[in-house]
């Protein structure tokens, strides 16, 4: 005995409400439709629908059976795609967004890499640092920093990111070093969107409010401050490492260093998920440093 006759037929009729469009939708005759139909209610010794000339609808036990039916099917469908996608060739559209400096030096080239491992994409990436609405505006993939909201998109740590506190040499010389988070109090520091900075202490999370005489929403600006000793700088590892390395910047307060923050990349919630996306997310934890 085949359980899985008469399925697809009572699938359809549910939600077509016609042995017709049902027969159609399948395309097989509606005769088959009400054959493969009985079958399953004879199996079963119940009656799966009541039937009017204008309307077919699905008794109690046709619906639960149905329910049932249509997960399995979810099942199966996403099986075959899932076989599918492993030989397919990522091509097509593929919109992304990420943060602009990070998308600009990381996220970016790793992309360029990705279309040519693959040239039949057509990529249109657009950086900000604008929270966009990914499902409104038609987004495949979203690459975010540090904590994440609450949401129903579906996220994977592609890696963490380190937040130095630093200055310049000259800076230091001339106005000390701080050891603790409270002689923040008498340094001027270069402030970004946030009117604190984030540290670790005694195993806690701590948001120290600093102040100084620069406010600047890019990092750039902020690092070119540090640079010229204007003050010190609390910013990600891929705006300062170079200059750590070289000892124009010194690291500070790393004992209240926290240990990292994620980058993630983000997508809508979706059962389907293309294998362009999978690969290029792949793609993207493979090769971010």
């Amino acid at each position: 005995m085949n359980r899985w006759e008469g399925v697809s037929e009572l699938i359809a009729v549910t939600e077509t409400t016609s042995f017709t469009a049902a027969a159609q939708k399948l395309g097989i005759s509606t005769a088959q439709v009400s054959r493969q139909i009985s079958a399953l209610e004879n199996r079963l010794s119940t009656k799966m629908f009541y039937r009017t000339t204008r309307k077919v609808t699905p008794t109690e036990a046709g619906q639960t059976y149905y329910q049932y039916c249509r997960h399995l099917l979810n099942g199966l469908e996403d099986a075959e795609r899932a076989v599918t996608n492993l030989q397919n060739t990522p091509r097509g559209k593929l919109k992304i967004t990420a943060p602009a400096t990070y998308g600009e030096q990381k996220i970016a080239p790793l992309i360029n890499d990705f279309i040519c491992l693959y040239p039949e994409l057509e990529v249109q990436c657009h950086l900000t640092n604008q929270t966009i609405d990914l499902v409104a505006s038609g987004y495949d993939l979203a690459i975010r920093l540090g904590k994440l909201e609450d949401s129903s998109m579906i996220a994977r740590q592609l890696i963490s990111r380190q937040l130095y506190v630093c200055a310049s040499p000259a800076y230091l010389s001339t106005h000390g070093e701080p050891h603790v988070l409270t002689e923040l109090n008498h340094h001027n520091c270069l402030l970004g969107t946030l009117e604190y900075w984030r540290f670790i202490e005694q195993g806690q999370e701590r948001n120290i409010r600093v102040s100084g005489n620069l406010h600047c929403n890019s990092g750039q600006a902020l690092l070119d401050a540090a640079l010229k000793g204007i003050g010190i700088v609390q910013l990600p590892q891929y705006y300062v490492e170079s200059h750590l390395k070289s000892g124009e910047l010194v690291p500070l307060l790393k004992n209240y260093q926290q240990a990292g923050e994620g980058v993630w990349a983000l997508y809508p919630h979706n059962r389907h998920l293309s294998s362009k996306v999978r690969m290029l997310v792949d793609h993207l934890a493979e090769h971010l440093d």
